[in-house]
């Protein structure tokens, strides 16, 4: 392929996120151009007519990757399906974005890696918030409060309608805390850069639709190298509390930063995928304190009126796989923090299993 040559991709999966970057690869026609739309079921169809187009559509990925000749795949299928798809992509020649969690397995992550590595394919992980200026500023003015930081985050999702049935289907393979955790986790990190040390998690199965051996609703907390701890909560389901839903705040020794919205706290919307990514505020607290012990600055507000919408930052997470591609990004620090994150929401996992506090 030559370099200005558009970049033929195959989607795989058409739900939710599959459907949003299906849209962004249409409107970036200058740059992809997309040769085949993949789904079990209707999604592919609807899709279709969603961007009013015909584009070729297939049942099997097999046969998907054989007939359509893609550059490159979007994955955005059930995560205990990333391992073979992604590998079988790279077999293809292909370059792959492919929706987070990385993998099911931290073996299965670091096999992914080293199969990027050992073809030369590109991959990119579907680390959305990693595009956001408020995530970004937000973990910027937490590396300024000193160390060591507590970082406070939840998403509790009062799931309804289809968005239940998507819950079910994804706890088939993971647990809340694992697929909405990596996020976090990888947050947590990133305003630290300190090693993970140990963690510990509980976790309870609110509902008999999932297997007996998940749990719907789980909490997590994490110990780091330099004294900074964390916890983050999930829930998904119909039984779920919207009070305090969306909390997303850190403190440190010279004063906290929290994310403050309130489209994103609107109750009857949490399981909106839309609204996951919904800032609006950042308040930042000093700590810094006079003679007489009274405050010395006053609470400070940073204010997105134009931040990006989910649409806006599915565009800037292709720009980076398109870049990535075009430009021969090296995403080995991209890759190990995807790994890693995943390793930390998986040790949770086991210690809710097991009741037992993990080493890491």
């Amino acid at each position: 392929m030559q370099k200005n040559e558009k970049i033929k991709i195959l989607i795989v999966g058409c739900g939710n996120m599959g459907a949003s970057h299906a849209k962004v690869y249409h409107r970036l026609n200058n740059d992809f151009e997309i040769c085949g739309l993949v789904s079990r079921g209707e999604s592919k169809h609807i899709l279709n007519k969603a961007l009013q187009a015909n584009y070729p559509v297939f049942d099997s990925y097999e046969k998907a990757l054989e007939q359509s000749n893609p550059d490159a795949v979007c994955i955005s299928t059930y995560p205990d399906t990333h391992l073979e798809y992604t590998l079988a992509a790279f077999n293809a020649g292909c370059d792959v974005f492919l929706e987070k969690p990385i993998a099911t397995t931290a073996k299965g992550a670091k096999e992914l890696v080293k199969a990027a590595e050992r073809t030369g394919r590109k991959l990119v992980i579907g680390y959305i918030l990693r595009q956001h200026p408020c995530w970004q500023k937000f973990i910027e003015v937490a590396q300024g409060l000193g160390k060591p930081l507590v970082m406070r985050m939840n998403l509790n999702q009062q799931s309804h309608g289809y968005m239940w049935d998507v819950h079910k289907n994804l706890m088939k393979s993971l647990s809340p805390i694992v697929d909405c955790g990596v996020h976090y986790i990888d947050v947590m990190c990133q305003m630290v850069r300190s090693k993970p040390k140990q963690v510990s998690a509980i976790g309870a199965r609110l509902t008999d639709e999932i297997s007996p051996d998940n749990y719907n609703y789980g909490q997590l907390q994490i110990i780091f190298e330099d004294g900074s701890i964390g916890w983050y909560e999930a829930g998904w389901g119909p039984m779920i509390s919207e009070t305090a839903h969306f909390v997303k705040d850190v403190m440190g020794p010279k004063g906290s930063v929290s994310i403050v919205s309130a489209s994103a706290m609107e109750q009857g919307t949490t399981d909106a995928v839309d609204r996951h990514t919904k800032t609006e505020s950042l308040k930042i607290h000093h700590a810094a304190l006079d003679t007489t012990n009274e405050f010395e600055k006053e609470d400070q507000w940073i204010h997105f009126k134009d931040e990006p919408d989910h649409l806006e930052l599915c565009m800037r997470e292709q720009l980076y796989f398109l870049d990535a591609i075009r430009n021969d990004i090296d995403l080995s620090v991209h890759l190990q923090d995807a790994v890693s994150s995943l390793e930390v929401v998986l040790a949770c996992d086991e210690s809710v299993k097991s009741g037992k506090t993990v080493y890491l």
